[in-house]
């Protein structure tokens, strides 16, 4: 929850559906918002998370039955200019004619705010937002950063009661992107706004949702903290679409799915002199071979080929290993750079059990 001098509200959708001819992109949802919350909607192209964002806009109209509230007002048919709300888009959508200020302004300009509190509201975000120096020059001057900055000032200022973002940062550079994600979780938890917040992209949802809405098919897969999605995904969709995820089948021999991260994997190769003692104590895990290894920076990506069925956790406290799966398969591991094992190498493959997960299987997969 967001901190500061907050000027959202709740939102609550109530069986919201939508069909467009005869086409059903959007199921009945129910979601509740709280008041200075971000929310964001997160899932792959045509799941229905920009439709969800369009109806609480006002942009497109539920179906029959659908009920959209800001606080205790029923905003389901009134349209965009009457229900307050702050929008920015990938294309930030800014008028070329006018410069960085009066691009800023115009909303309250439309709103007719005092010239005196404009002035005041202007400043705070240009200042806000750090592009004060940028405030008199043209819009075709700036770089896309700096457009997107204009576009989030000016959707902020005239202080809405929900302000949502359409995958705002997709079209920049990746290093923008992260520097961006971090200005904008900054100036949400200053304003205390009600915020819902598209995208597809996985680390962008975690590093700014209070809570994540999963989307799949037009339905609701999961909404959660995100340390609870990534770490107890409620199906097999959500499991793979947050991060890297390893996946045994018939693990227990019932049917299910049993699924862990890469992080969760501790190697012990053959070659390490250092490994020497923990490797012969591990003598029973399961061995596998180093396929390929990725130095990222921070850590290796290691795919090992397993030579036997399954990956054995690293022994439970009632002692014995897991029982075995019947197909070999090749696992992801994230491990220190330092540490990681070589091409070809012989590895022990450990998995602590608290790391395993049953997974469900996704109705709309």
């Amino acid at each position: 929850m967001r901190t500061g001098d907050a000027f959202g509200v709740a939102v609550r959708l109530r069986g919201c559906a939508k069909t467009f001819q005869g086409h059903r992109v959007l199921e009945p949802i129910d979601l509740d918002i709280a008041p200075g919350e971000t929310l964001v909607l997160l899932g792959p192209s045509g799941c229905g998370k920009t439709t969800t964002l369009r109806i609480m806009a006002g942009l497109e109209s539920p179906d029959a039955g659908g009920q959209v509230w800001f606080g205790d007002q029923d905003v389901t048919r009134l349209p965009i200019e009457r229900r307050h709300v702050g929008m920015v888009f990938q294309s930030y959508a800014l008028f070329p004619n006018l410069s960085v200020r009066e691009n800023v302004e115009y909303g309250l300009r439309i709103r007719r705010v005092d010239p005196a509190e404009r002035r005041r509201r202007v400043d705070a975000m240009l200042e806000m937002t750090e592009i004060t120096a940028l405030q008199h020059r043209r819009v075709d001057q700036l770089s896309g950063g700096q457009r997107q900055r204009v576009a989030l000032a000016r959707a902020v200022a005239p202080q809405p009661r929900v302000l949502l973002l359409d995958e705002p940062l997709t079209a920049l550079d990746a290093r923008l992107r992260e520097n961006l994600r971090v200005e904008i979780d900054t100036l949400l938890r200053h304003l205390g706004v009600t915020a819902v917040y598209v995208t597809h992209d996985q680390s962008e949802a975690m590093a700014l949702g209070d809570r994540i809405a999963v989307m799949n098919h037009g339905r609701m897969a999961q909404i959660g903290t995100p340390r609870s999605i990534y770490f107890e995904p409620a199906d097999d969709f959500v499991a793979h679409f947050i991060g890297t995820l390893n996946v045994v089948r018939d693990l227990f021999g019932q049917g299910r799915t049993v699924a862990f991260r890469p992080e969760d994997v501790t190697l012990l190769s053959e070659a390490s002199p250092s490994m020497d003692a923990a490797y012969r104590m591990h003598a029973d895990a399961p061995r596998g071979q180093v396929t390929a290894s990725f130095f990222v920076g921070d850590h290796a990506k290691v795919l090992v080929e397993l030579s036997s069925a399954a990956v054995v956790a690293a022994a439970p406290s009632s002692g014995g290993p897991l029982p075995k799966a019947a197909a070999p398969q090749v696992i992801t591991a994230r491990v220190s750079p330092r540490q990681s094992p070589n091409v070809g190498d012989t590895v022990r493959v450990l998995v602590s059990p608290d790391a395993l997960r049953n997974l469900a299987h996704s109705p709309a997969s």
